[in-house]
């Protein structure tokens, strides 16, 4: 049975707290992928098939014999297990590639136990033998490995055997960029979910620290000018290290904050916009650990870390990209919050039936993490992976039978609702709407509440002829009186 996990105790009954909140469907983080890292994960494949275009459409559709599905994905998953071994890099690469959509798509626990040994085998070579790209991909889905399989025996085993190779890639400075980037992440990931002792926890810490301190100066207020193809390393390693700090015990977080906080700061005058996030959220998850280790925790150069972080959450600088300034803003502003003494922002996480409340900096680190390796496939492993539903003290898997899913299910029309009296429609509006086939009088009528599936439609086609009119005037090409 999985771990309970610190910072990740159960919300019962969907109940809240008090404080901000903020909705949405997931939790924003900013990412620790740089270019090389896509590229990594941009590999094709010379198996015999793919399964982006075969095994992928029985992982989302609606089946109609789902056990003769789940049948033939094993059989795919075979083929690309023994493609692993294959003597074309680019053979292995593909097969990598392709095992890791499916065990981020879909629950597999069954077929990888009786396939552990040989998967630790064939990452082992891919780690040893290969080149950047299949050093990231066999990193990335050792990670995945690591979360299908759990904290138990197999998972355990898989990890030892596995982490020394981990940690001499990621301290290999002439190693891909990208190779050491999903290194740190799988490092992180695997050590979270598999190590069970406390000296696995603190040398993997050690290890992650000792490459993101490379980005901190030893003096002064601003970290020193690294190497742009380095941000990436930097930015996984710190998340990673922030990850395992939510299991570190009370004894070592002390020491940590006194050797971390002051330096983390001067991360926040980096080039990487996902550095400066990754920073001002490790800084907020510090000041968290540390007033749960005592309530009235004072920080001693407060004055200029609120300045530093004041500024990034007002940062309006045009040379910075648009969508880099709006994430930039919006995490800023809720670190600077928490940092002054506010509650941190609550989020909401719903899939399917259920919902998942995010209200900590640790469980946003923790989720954060397992999006990041899980991807779209993060809302199936919420449903059906016990590991994540004890982390998140999400309870027992719900068991829900296709009738009763489907009858949950409303559409997005029925999904609206009413607003009242909608404004005056523009010219035109009215006119179309009655020669639809669900036309009804006009909702604009005295004492008229539209049905929100009407209140839906009305809207639409009044928008279109509202941006008809307005099209018309802007062409430079009509006729102006």
């Amino acid at each position: 049975m999985p771990r309970a996990r610190k910072g990740s105790a159960p919300r019962k009954g969907g109940q809240r707290r008090g404080g901000g909140t903020r909705s949405s469907t997931q939790v924003d983080s900013g990412s620790s992928e740089d270019e090389a890292a896509s590229e990594a994960r941009s590999t094709t494949s010379d198996c015999p098939s793919l399964l982006s275009t075969a095994a992928e459409d029985s992982l989302g559709g609606d089946a109609v014999d789902e056990q003769g599905q789940q049948e033939d994905l094993e059989e795919k998953l075979k083929e690309y297990v023994d493609c692993l071994t294959d003597k074309s890099a680019k053979t292995r690469q593909g097969a990598l590639e392709s095992l890791r959509l499916a065990l981020a798509s879909r629950l597999l626990p069954d077929f990888l136990m009786e396939r552990s040994l040989t998967l630790a085998d064939a990452l082992e070579k891919c780690l040893k033998k290969g080149k950047g790209e299949e050093q990231a991909l066999a990193a990335a889905m050792l990670g995945l490995l690591c979360v299908q399989l759990g904290p138990g025996p197999k998972g355990e085993e898989l990890f030892h055997s596995l982490q020394p190779l981990l940690v001499s890639v990621l301290s290999d400075s002439t190693a891909s960029p990208a190779a050491r980037l999903h290194c740190a992440s799988a490092l992180g990931l695997g050590c979270y979910v598999a190590a069970a002792d406390v000296q696995d926890l603190v040398s993997c810490l050690t290890c992650l620290e000792g490459v993101f301190s490379r980005a901190c100066g030893v003096g002064g207020s601003t970290a020193p000018v690294a190497p742009t193809s380095l941000h990436g390393l930097f930015c996984a390693a710190l998340q990673a290290w922030a990850l395992l700090l939510t299991l570190c015990p009370s004894t070592h977080v002390s020491h940590i904050l006194d050797r971390q906080l002051p330096r983390l700061p001067q991360l926040l005058s980096s080039e990487s916009v996902n550095l400066r996030i990754a920073a001002g959220e490790t800084i907020a998850l510090l000041f968290e650990l540390a007033r749960d280790l005592e309530e009235d925790f004072v920080y001693e150069d407060m004055d200029a870390l609120c300045s530093a972080l004041r500024t990034l959450a007002t940062d309006s600088n045009k040379y910075r990209a648009k969508a880099d300034r709006r994430r930039q803003r919006s995490t800023f502003r809720a670190v600077l919050q928490f940092v002054e003494g506010s509650e941190c922002e609550e989020e909401t996480v719903r899939f399917g039936l259920e919902v998942l409340y995010v209200d900590s900096w640790a469980r946003r680190r923790v989720y954060a993490a397992f999006k990041d390796a899980l991807g779209s496939g993060m809302h199936h492993h919420l449903q059906n992976n016990e590991l994540l539903r004890d982390i998140f003290g999400l309870g027992p898997v719900l068991v829900l039978d296709a009738a009763a899913l489907k009858a949950c299910k409303i559409s997005r029309l029925e999904k609206v609702r009413t607003l009242g009296h909608p404004p005056s429609p523009p010219p035109g509006a009215l006119q179309e709407l009655e020669e639809k086939p669900w036309a009804s009088p006009s909702p604009s009528s005295p004492g008229h509440h539209s049905s929100p599936p009407l209140q839906h439609l009305y809207n639409a086609s009044a928008f279109k002829a509202r941006t008809k009119a307005r099209s018309r005037m802007r062409d430079k090409r009509a006729d102006i009186l």
